[in-house]
């Protein structure tokens, strides 16, 4: 299991490659012409029996709109990722791997509700006791 709660894909490569292709309408020569691959080492992919260049993945991943992590564990389903129960460290880990928007908005989120905790305390501390 990785840090975000998916299992380890049970699937090949090649058989999640077929997946999408499937769902996509397309045969295997369109494919296979669309990402500049000879049909006959395509055909090998999808039958497992020849692996898969990272440049070919990434024009796999670029023809289907979708990151190489999402075709490598296109039929994984995530589960529920909690950060609460985890060490300090491992929050922290866990908020890195967001992407950089994402990261922004947690630390927005977190610097907006720190601020709001200070102004609250300060009000206790210093206005209250008036």
């Amino acid at each position: 299991m990785d840090i975000f709660g998916r299992k380890a894909n049970v699937m090949s490569l090649g058989d999640n490659i077929k997946k999408i292709r499937e769902q996509k309408g397309l045969l295997q020569k369109q494919l296979a012409a669309e990402v500049n691959i000879p049909y006959t080492s395509y055909n090998k992919v999808e039958n497992n029996t020849r692996d898969i260049a990272i440049d070919e993945l990434e024009r796999f991943a670029g023809y289907f709109g979708m990151t190489i992590d999402q075709v490598v564990h296109f039929d994984v389903q995530p589960v529920d990722v909690t950060i609460q129960d985890k060490p300090n460290f491992e929050q922290i880990n866990m908020i890195n791997q967001l992407d950089e928007e994402d990261r922004t908005v947690v630390f927005k989120i977190i610097d907006t509700m720190l601020t709001k905790k200070k102004f609250k305390d300060f009000f206790q501390n210093n206005v209250a006791a008036l």
